[in-house]
């Protein structure tokens, strides 16, 4: 079964279909622009009966398309009843501060235990079906071993609003961050890193391109063609050692792309503590540290990577909403660490 969406081409439509659908298509139909290419890659976007398959296809003013959204399938994935740490909750959205170690979605690996499998025990029905299948919700995921906040949909229509804005890059998203050494204006070495620039603050930019590595299929890679755009800016909240061995980083996000601060960090020289895919094999410095850090920083077991700030615009009643998460304990206790023993 599925559900017909008509799209009538306004005036000076855009050259591409999948721009001139984004641009036109009905409010209500909450159909994103990433769900709209979904739907023209499967042959149901459609002109006068004949599908429309190339998203580069020409559309005229006053043209009338025929979208087939099919209905949303039942979700194979069971509610199991697990703990959530919950910032915010509404008829529409819910907020959620992750933990280190909860995947996100079923996968291969993984069917159970995850963050979807926990929702779905507390919101029951009221999750999004957007994407097609019902009452996933996800709009958005940060890695595994990456603790911090997350926005679920729980209406289609804040599922849409939603996408609309992590499309747009409107999205406020501030990570936490401990890397090997400190990204410092003046050190020779960053200057001839290249996508690697500084700006007032000292803020340190990081512009590449992204992309599946070319023989680990599991890792991301910087390209300079054929890539994704993206964009990490940064900022040292705090610096440990003598000299300076560790930084505490303040990362956001232009564009939000898969292990995209981790990735850029590593590009940078200055890679995340306890990342065991591009954190490099650096160890940490007793002599700049002292032992008790030193050992801290051997010890811990995942990426010092948190999402500790969430911010956007609600998807149906339109206020600002801001979030924060503190620390996780395990980030917290080695920053007391650092700071105690260097």
């Amino acid at each position: 079964m599925s559900t017909t969406v008509l799209v009538t081409i306004q005036a000076d439509p855009p050259k591409r279909l999948d721009k001139a659908l984004a641009r036109d298509v009905p409010e209500e139909a909450n159909l994103s622009r990433s769900r709209l290419s979904r739907l023209i890659a499967e042959g149901a976007v459609s002109r006068g009966g004949r599908p429309m398959v190339d998203p580069r296809a020409k559309v005229a003013e006053g043209e009338v398309l025929e979208i087939a959204v099919p209905e949303a399938a039942e979700s194979h994935i069971g509610p199991e009843e697990i703990a959530l740490d919950i910032l915010h909750e509404d008829r529409d959205l819910v907020v959620v501060n992750k933990p280190a170690g909860m995947v996100v979605h079923p996968a291969p690996g993984t069917p159970t235990g995850t963050l979807v499998n926990a929702l779905l025990a507390h919101c029951g029905a009221d999750l999004s079906g957007v994407g097609g299948a019902k009452r996933p919700g996800i709009v958005h995921r940060i890695d595994k071993d990456t603790s911090g906040l997350l926005v679920v949909a729980k209406t289609d229509a804040a599922h849409h609003g939603l996408a609309t804005q992590f499309e747009r890059h409107s999205v406020e998203r501030h990570y936490r961050a401990l890397v090997y050494g400190v990204p410092d204006r003046a050190d020779p070495r960053l200057k001839g890193v290249r996508g690697v620039s500084f700006e007032q603050g000292g803020i340190v930019k990081i512009t590449t391109q992204l992309a599946r590595h070319r023989t680990d299929r599991q890792k991301q890679a910087v390209v300079w063609s054929n890539g994704r755009h993206a964009v990490t800016r940064a900022r040292i909240e705090a610096q440990f050692g003598t000299p300076p061995a560790v930084a505490l980083m303040d990362c956001w996000l232009e564009t939000g792309r898969t292990h995209q601060i981790r990735v850029h960090m590593a590009h940078a020289g200055h890679g995340l503590i306890g990342d065991p895919t591009y954190g490099g094999r650096r160890k940490p410095s007793e002599a700049a540290l002292g032992p008790a850090a030193a050992a801290a920083l051997r010890a811990f077991d995942r990426q010092a990577l948190h999402a500790a700030t969430l911010g956007f615009e609600h998807p149906v009643t339109k206020e600002q909403l801001r979030f924060e998460a503190r620390l996780p304990n395990d980030m917290a206790e080695l920053v007391e660490t650092l700071r105690t023993s260097t």
